[in-house]
């Protein structure tokens, strides 16, 4: 049996429920900026969205490898799993530094789905990937932290009931490493949203349920606080490997997506007494995406099984979503470029795939900074920022 045989239902599943949300769906959500409750509830049923959580939290107890095959077949089969993605990722911080007292209460909801736990609260308008400069604080007073400050790019605020929150517990000037005063905040926002919490939706390029999020003066049970005070950034950069490797995934779906997509149409549309495929000026970039998906798949599965085995992989995981996201965009410039005008109509769905294609050269994580990592981290050169 090969490594890929064991996660062959699991694809043969996703596939089949994702036929059930076809591409009228999906441009239905796009058009009117609707979030796909309907998609997300059917993943939620089927258990795959609980999939890293164990079996003894109600979750399905599976690996890396079959998460990110679960997440590449959805967009492989012309889905977004976007909506929903860190519902599968966002967990890990409590599974892995969590109280036992807050795996009980929160992981058999999150792994059924009744519980959303699906906004990360990171990234904010002056410090965008420098995380370390974030401002948000979170104050303690008596038992409750007190929490003021800003998050953007928060996707799915609005339709999660649980974010975890990066906040400054220590000021920067009282910390002895700049890594250090940063904590992991669970914020329960059906409780929060009106007496604190503010979200305000963001329109983007993409259907991304993305927002704004302002905290005045927002109290937290202090039993929220994951794990020790001051190390959250530690506990951050403990998931993102995994969600890098999963959004990898993704990518690797939606080039296998546009390939189908434009070999099929390349095949069927003649123009001058001939299919455009047979032309070397569509051959050649369908034939050069291909080769690149392949190889950034190699990546993957190299990341995920490593990720499985226990070890480190900062390397794997930040090539992996590079390689894999400019395979995906070649595949989508090709597809687009060569269904001419009939690419940028609704209905063929490729000018929608294009767009959310095009986001994860820039999130999460910006390809420049992984080239900064590799430069640094690999390869030994001197830090440039």
């Amino acid at each position: 049996m090969t490594a890929e045989d064991d996660i062959a239902p699991i694809r043969e599943a996703v596939r089949a429920l994702c036929a059930r949300f076809p591409g009228e769906y999906w441009r239905e959500q796009d058009r009117e900026r609707a979030y796909p409750t309907a998609f997300v509830k059917a993943l939620a049923e089927a258990g795959f969205l609980g999939a890293l959580i164990p079996e003894d939290y109600g979750g399905s107890g599976l690996g890396l490898r079959s998460a990110a095959a679960i997440l590449e077949e959805i967009h492989a089969s012309g889905g977004n799993a976007a909506a929903c993605h860190a519902q599968m990722y966002i967990m890990g911080t409590i599974l892995r530094h969590g109280s036992q007292e807050q795996k009980q209460k929160w992981l058999p909801g999150i792994a059924s789905g009744d519980i959303r736990l699906q906004a990360f609260g990171v990234t904010e308008p002056t410090s965008g990937t420098d995380t370390l400069s974030l401002r948000t604080t979170a104050v303690r007073d008596g038992d409750h932290y007190v929490i003021n400050g800003q998050k953007v790019w928060t996707s799915r605020a609005e339709h999660s009931d649980l974010m975890l929150l990066l906040a400054r517990t220590t000021p920067k000037d009282k910390v002895e490493r700049r890594t250090e005063g940063l904590s992991t905040i669970l914020v329960d926002m059906r409780e929060a949203v009106g007496k604190g919490l503010t979200i305000k939706p963001i329109r983007a390029m993409i259907n991304h349920s993305t927002t704004e999020v302002f905290f005045d003066n927002l109290r937290v049970p202090v039993e929220n606080l994951v794990g020790e005070e001051g190390k959250g950034f530690r506990y951050v950069l403990d998931g993102m490997n995994a969600e890098r490797v999963l959004i990898a995934a993704e990518c690797i779906g939606d080039a296998r997506w546009f390939i189908d997509k434009v070999v099929g149409y390349a095949n069927d549309r003649h123009v001058f007494g001939r299919p455009i495929g047979q032309n070397q000026g569509i051959q050649f970039p369908i034939a050069r995406a291909y080769a690149q998906t392949e190889a950034a798949k190699l990546m993957v599965e190299q990341a995920a099984s490593r990720f499985e085995a226990g070890a480190s992989i900062g390397k794997e995981a930040n090539m992996a979503k590079m390689l894999a996201s400019e395979a995906s965009w070649a595949a989508a410039e090709i597809c687009l470029q060569a269904h001419g005008g009939f690419g940028f109509a609704e209905e063929y769905d490729v000018e929608r795939k294009w767009r959310e294609a095009r986001l994860y050269q820039v999130a999460p994580i910006s390809t420049n900074m992984i080239l900064a990592y590799i430069a640094e981290h690999v390869l030994g050169l001197p830090r440039s920022y």
